[in-house]
């Protein structure tokens, strides 16, 4: 007999929460949200900061994947991810016109700059023009270090390369093929120059005895950018939840986030919000 009442309380209690998991709201604890992006947004830790109120809020999980903004835009055209999260606005504008993603949103900013060794063997520092930087890099034959993975501010690097006339190639230029991070520890090991977004920057600048040589070219201006991907492309994708968390990153809340990250920790804010200035 109690063994009966017993294996009775046990099949309600399963059917309780069978019910309850059947009735879950969209954003339940089940689902979980996709987002490619850069290394910068999580060499920094700023998806530290941004996704856990979102993941409380809508009962969620948010999956980063880190790359460069060119394997983050693949990643989102292949439909293996739910949203994408970059900084090259030509390449965005590519995705887009390509069908590949819908509702683009800008989201934030900060600017590039070029960091070096104290010794400055090239003697940039104090330069505006990133161009006339580089030009003098590539003139001294000093190393620099390359992200070389299609990345943002790969991109933006090899147009600036373009720009000033420059085919960087020898002993000097080195593609890492790695992100913002490992990218600066490199650099700081072999006393080399590289271009990084600030933001990354001031997240290592404790760790490393590199400097700021040349900042402040309109050309380094580096926007960040936010897109779902293209439902009718890829149905199976989690739309809804991509629309939230858009929202989420451009509403007041998010973008409060965004302004605030980094001073308490790093004496600064190590991006600027767009959405809501």
């Amino acid at each position: 007999m109690k063994k009966s009442l017993f294996l009775i309380l046990v099949l309600i209690l399963i059917l309780s929460l069978t019910l309850t998991v059947g009735l879950s709201p969209p954003g339940s604890a089940q689902e979980r949200l996709k987002v490619s992006s850069t290394t910068s947004t999580d060499n920094t830790g700023l998806f530290q900061a941004l996704n856990p109120p979102f993941e409380s809020r809508f009962g969620c999980r948010v999956d980063v994947i880190a790359v460069g903004t060119g394997k983050a835009l693949k990643i989102g055209e292949m439909g293996d991810c739910d949203v994408v999260f970059v900084h090259s606005r030509p390449a965005e504008n590519a995705f887009m016109d390509a069908g590949h993603g819908v509702n683009r949103r800008d989201v934030m900013y900060n600017d590039f700059i070029i960091i070096g060794p104290t010794n400055d063997p090239a003697g940039i520092q104090g330069t505006r023009d990133a161009k006339k930087a580089l030009a003098a890099i590539a003139k001294a034959g000093a190393h620099f270090i390359s992200r070389g993975d299609d990345s943002g501010t790969h991109k933006k690097e090899k147009s600036l390369w373009k720009k000033s006339g420059i085919v960087p190639k020898g002993r000097w230029y080195l593609e890492a093929g790695q992100g913002m991070g490992a990218v600066i520890h490199i650099a700081n090991e072999k006393s080399a120059y590289a271009l990084a977004d600030r933001g990354t920057y001031l997240a290592y600048r404790k760790k490393v005895s590199l400097e700021i040589l040349c900042e402040g070219d309109p050309d380094l201006f580096n926007p960040y950018g936010i897109i779902a991907i293209n439902p009718a492309k890829h149905p199976g994708l989690n739309y809804v939840l991509a629309m939230a968390y858009i929202g989420w990153v451009t509403s007041p809340d998010g973008q409060k986030i965004i302004r605030e990250f980094g001073k308490e920790k790093f004496g600064q804010a190590l991006f600027k919000p767009a959405a809501i200035p």
